[in-house]
């Protein structure tokens, strides 16, 4: 692959993508200590980045493959980037998807023409059998992230920001497969060899760290992670190849700081983005001195689904000391409950959710068990909570 393949692919993508926005984040840049912006994928037409490339897969096929409808497995944005290009070229698509993606990944995905089916509870067992799919029916399999089409088309991302922002230091985007990745790696080094490129990994779903170690793709079995879009067990060959030789390091980052980081987009940036679009805020949260300004951080959808975002939401409160759950025993009297949450109003907590528990094997006769979900204003508040509960006379219960 050459960087005259990611010019040839944005003319082919001229009249279908939107040239995303690059904003400017000032929270993120007083921590960093220098610039950072948002390459807001997010905003991409069917809402990631993955439209791109596979738009130019599909656009790059014969009549007569085109005849023969095309395939893919996805855990939910290539599969609308598929079933998209697909309808855009009148060719028929077939995407799978593992068991439990998420509902409006779905729905978009049927929304845009594709027929889908669901196969495994990973990317990569829905691989296999849009593979096997692709082998009885004719079907061209639409890989998506181990082609150099697919590549080429999402190494457009990496001409757009050099255009929007001519003095970026270091980018820094997230890896599933790789090909989002090496495609931005091959566009921006060919012309800019000195920006750093940093690809970011869930830890619970990370083959690249132990991959490039190794010298070569290997398979890892992905835990359950907030991030699914990134969820792949093993890196693809063509894209592990350029990301060995062009991006600089490959960084992981942990549930919390996912969810975190997709708090502050929400808060502070008024941006939806999905946990794995997230994946590089995350890993400027984590080590915002790493990163040489002016940094870009690639949003790479928005796609999620609002039963998950309300979790992670929760999640990433907790994880900021915002919110807070325990246990709490309390003398089986009247007005003992009142007093408590007199109490708690004094301290300035917000009552979320409380269950109230009279009758237990681990209760005495005499005590009640409380269960408190609590929003707090930091964990300098959460401490203040606890530490007057307890002075209090109170017996908290964790866990």
């Amino acid at each position: 692959m050459t960087y005259d393949d990611v010019v040839a692919a944005r003319e082919l993508l001229t009249d279908v993508i939107v040239s995303t926005p690059v904003l400017a984040s000032r929270v993120l840049s007083e921590l960093v200590g220098g610039p950072v912006f948002l390459k807001c994928e997010n905003l991409q037409r069917a809402g990631s980045f993955k439209v791109r490339g596979a738009y130019v897969r599909i656009a790059k096929l014969t009549d007569e493959e085109r005849a023969r409808g095309v395939v893919a497995a996805s855990a939910g944005n290539h599969a609308q980037g598929v079933a998209l290009g697909a309808g855009l070229v009148g060719a028929k698509s077939t995407v799978y998807m593992p068991v439990g993606a998420p509902l409006p990944k779905i729905a978009a995905t049927r929304a845009y023409g594709a027929d889908v089916m669901f196969e495994g509870h990973t990317v990569d067992v829905a691989l296999a059998a849009a593979r096997e799919h692709a082998e009885q029916t004719g079907a061209v399999f639409i890989h998506p992230f181990d082609h150099p089409h697919v590549i080429a088309g999402q190494g457009t991302i990496g001409l757009e920001i050099l255009e929007q922002l001519p003095e970026v230091g270091t980018i820094v985007l997230p890896i599933g497969g790789g090909g989002l990745a090496a495609g931005v790696a091959l566009a921006v080094k060919s012309l800019r060899p000195g920006v750093r490129i940093v690809g970011v990994q869930a830890e619970r779903a990370a083959a690249y760290p132990a991959s490039l170690a190794a010298g070569h793709p290997l398979m890892v079995e992905p835990a359950p992670t907030v991030a699914d879009g990134i969820a792949v067990g093993k890196p693809g060959d063509l894209p592990f190849e350029l990301i060995h030789y062009l991006v600089d390091s490959v960084v992981t980052v942990s549930e919390e700081e996912i969810s975190q980081a997709l708090v502050l987009m929400l808060e502070r940036c008024k941006l939806v983005v999905e946990p794995a679009g997230v994946a590089a805020v995350a890993a400027v949260l984590a080590q915002p001195h790493a990163f040489e300004p002016p940094v870009v951080a690639v949003l790479s959808g928005g796609n999620i689904d609002p039963l998950l975002l309300s979790k992670v939401l929760r999640h990433g409160l907790a994880a900021a000391g915002r919110y807070l759950g325990f246990r709490i025993r309390l003398p089986d009297r009247p007005g003992a409950l009142a007093t408590l949450l007199a109490r708690l109003a004094e301290l300035g907590a917000n009552v979320l959710e409380i269950v109230h528990e009279r009758v237990g094997s681990r209760l005495h006769l005499d005590e009640v068990e409380v269960l408190l979900q609590l929003e707090t204003k930091g964990p300098g508040h959460c401490d203040e909570v606890l530490g007057a509960l307890r002075r209090d006379g109170y017996k908290l219960i964790f866990g």
